[in-house]
């Protein structure tokens, strides 16, 4: 009986055909990719707070976004260049993105950290959503659905549930400060940035990536310079060198390239309700890296976050 031997040659294009089709049914999954563009801003604030004192704001923003620019442009130096013509041609959206989705939000993000809890900037975080829509409407006249208020209503209220660990007596006991008020800037920054994603240049993402990189890098650099020059001292210590790794491969590599995917997919305002995955991914991950223990709050609040994310995203066609 004849034996059928297939090589690797045989082999490769069947497996980097399966690799290509996973790969694909990932990346056009809108619902996948903002999920995990939760998930890798998850640990930001957390690692943003725990780094105070250790690494000037400014700094830290400025290497949140030199690392990335350097990865891109190493893996994919022919699509920048190829696609340089359109970024030249739309020059003006791609600054504006730059500045408010890289230098302002990540600059007002770490600033805001310094001043402020990571209790605080978890319960104001979830306005980001009602923010984004908001600035949909006025911007861009974008209709905003009965449902979605409902369901990022619901999903509101269980991001408070986990973040106030079900006692909102919690509430009462909050003192905002100076602090507060540059997160907030910060997330109606990042609201603004969300609603201009529809202008952006039809360029490799990769690229805008790479654009958007430089731009925060380059804004920033002059004022992480003069944090140093003025005494703010960078610790290169484990901890340091392991947070500015984080920083800028998951919350901004990883992050954005997945959250700029799922817009252009279902548009900002279904992908909005998607960012209070962001404290229920951080109890989760605090349950298994800090072994804290599932507590009934994390239930209610898992479940009131999915049926609001459901509700609000909608699977419905896909609309800008």
């Amino acid at each position: 009986m004849p034996v059928l031997i297939m090589d690797s040659k045989t082999r490769q294009p069947s497996e980097a055909s399966f690799v290509n089709r996973a790969r694909k049914r990932i990346w056009d999954n809108p619902y996948s990719v903002l999920a995990f563009a939760s998930l890798c801003w998850s640990g930001n604030h957390i690692i943003g707070r725990a780094i105070t004192g250790h690494i000037p704001p400014l700094t830290i923003s400025t290497i949140r976004w030199l690392v990335p620019v350097f990865i891109i442009w190493f893996v994919a130096r022919s699509e920048i260049q190829s696609d340089w013509p359109a970024v030249r041609q739309h020059w003006g959206i791609v600054l504006w993105l730059g500045i408010t989705g890289g230098t302002l939000f990540s600059a007002l993000q770490y600033v805001g950290l310094q001043h402020t809890t990571a209790l605080n900037v978890s319960i104001l975080n979830s306005l980001v959503p009602v923010l984004i829509i908001a600035a949909g409407a006025l911007i861009f006249r974008d209709h905003i659905r009965f449902v979605q208020l409902l369901g990022i209503s619901i999903s509101l209220i269980g991001v408070i549930v986990i973040v106030t660990h079900g006692d909102l007596g919690v509430l009462t006991q909050l003192e905002f400060n100076f602090g507060d008020l540059i997160a907030v800037l910060a997330m109606a920054v990042f609201a603004i940035y969300v609603a201009y994603l529809r202008m952006r240049p039809p360029t490799h993402w990769l690229t805008f990536l790479f654009v958007l990189g430089i731009i925060s890098a380059i804004t920033t650099m002059p004022f992480a310079i003069f944090e140093i020059a003025r005494g703010e001292v960078v610790e290169l210590t484990p901890l340091t060198i392991l947070a500015a790794l984080y920083v800028s491969t998951f919350p901004s590599l990883l992050a954005f390239a997945a959250w700029n995917r799922g817009v252009e997919l279902i548009g900002p305002n279904k992908s909005a309700p998607f960012l209070h995955l962001v404290p229920l991914y951080t109890a989760l991950l605090a349950g298994i890296f800090l072994a804290e223990d599932l507590r009934l709050f994390h239930v209610a609040g898992l479940l009131l976050i999915l049926t609001g994310v459901s509700l609000a995203s909608g699977r419905t066609s896909i609309a800008k």
